[in-house]
């Protein structure tokens, strides 16, 4: 018998409405597609009232505006700069692209974020070694915010600027606060799967009004004042388009339904796996994140790892990914500054993102659970008995 044709599953599809599609036109018909225009203008004020800040800046990409807040903040070649160990290249790339130098620190069992503890060592080993961080890019893992109040506390002793990789974390809150108000400044993802996108694209929020009038200006090539184009430092083609903010506009006006689909998701998965060797991410008291992705960890009771049961969703037309690999094991930073206590590599062993989105069919987390439940129970799994 042929095998039913069933639709992929992806893991965090864009969820798309008729709001956006509606502003997209309406910009058209305006004339305003360059990039820069009045949608765009409105996608700032947007954002910066999501996070609690007086300045936005939209930007071509989250790693721009990782790249920007650096370079604005006066990190060069050969600066250290600390770095969580387990996130997307990207954080560290904007590092590099600087000339500078990363230091990997290891993060928490608690938050899965970067470690206040060894963040700390980290600061003391640099001085010991007669050089200082001058910088530390904390990311916001799957929606969680970092331990702010202690990293925060720990950069103003040390004297190194805080800037907050929130790609993952828009609409997440901790210690009573918008994700995005921490640091010198914070940086958006509006990437596809992000939990709001402009197709691709960026934000930077921050209160420190000079910083971003820097950054608007390096990202629209250094133009100076005047009528002919005159240059003095390097700049970049970094702004995000009028016509993609536009489409913005419409996916942030229904950011907190999507943070409320996501975590309707994770209670499901939280259901149906209560019995079954499988962990969750971990969500300190202070912590309200935004649930982007669901992430799960096998236990060593499991009949099976987590590439198996990967591999078989896979099988299903259903996509599912590892933890992020540490960037300390990649192999482009090989023999990079690290400061390490085995939670990244133990996580990137063990877990795995599931199917997330806002617009997840219960029908389709069903039939991801099944495979799960077999996998981890069993150590096979039974399609046959999954609904369509």
């Amino acid at each position: 018998m042929n095998k039913p044709i069933t639709k992929r599953v992806y893991l965090s599809p864009p969820d798309v409405g008729s709001k956006e599609r509606e502003l997209v036109l309406a910009a058209i018909d305006s004339n305003w597609v360059a990039p820069i225009g009045p949608d765009l203008d409105a996608f700032e004020v947007d954002l910066g009232v999501a996070s609690g800040r007086q300045r936005a800046v939209g930007l071509s990409s989250g790693t721009a505006g990782l790249h920007l807040c650096l370079v604005a903040s006066g990190i060069e070649r050969g600066d250290l700069v600390a770095v969580s160990t387990f996130t997307f290249v990207a954080t560290a790339n904007a590092v590099m692209y600087c000339g500078a130098e990363p230091v990997f620190i290891d993060c928490s069992e608690e938050t899965w974020n970067l470690d206040p503890s060894l963040l700390e060592h980290a600061f003391v080993e640099a001085i010991a070694g007669g050089k200082r961080i001058k910088a530390v890019v904390a990311v916001d893992l799957y929606g969680q915010c970092c331990d702010y109040e202690a990293i925060e506390e720990l950069c103003d002793r040390y004297g190194a600027i805080l800037i907050s990789d929130a790609a993952e974390s828009l609409g997440a809150r901790a210690f009573g606060r918008p994700s995005g108000s921490f640091g010198r400044a914070a940086v958006f993802s509006f990437n596809g799967n992000k939990i709001i996108t402009t197709s691709g694209g960026g934000m930077v929020v921050t209160d420190d009004v000079e910083l971003a009038a820097r950054i608007r200006f390096l990202s629209t090539q250094a133009r100076e004042a005047s009528p002919h184009y005159e240059h003095e430092v390097i700049g970049y083609n970094y702004r995000l388009s009028n016509l993609l903010a536009a489409f913005g506009r419409g996916q942030v006006a229904t950011l907190q339904d999507r943070v409320a689909a996501r975590g309707e998701v994770l209670a499901r998965y939280r259901a149906a796996f209560a019995t079954l060797p499988v962990e969750f991410m971990p969500i300190p008291a202070w912590s309200e994140p935004n649930n982007w992705l669901t992430c799960v960890l096998l236990s060593p009771a499991s009949a099976c790892d987590r590439e198996q049961v990967r591999l078989a969703l896979e099988t299903e037309d259903i996509e599912s990914r590892p933890l992020w690999k540490p960037m300390h094991q990649q192999p482009v930073f090989r023999g990079a500054r690290s400061v390490l206590r085995g939670v990244s590599d133990g996580l990137f062993a063990r877990g795995l993102c599931l199917p997330s989105g806002s617009s997840l069919a219960r029908d389709d987390q069903r039939r991801v659970v099944r495979i799960v439940e077999d996998l981890v129970t069993h150590g096979t799994s039974d399609t046959r008995s999954c609904p369509d």
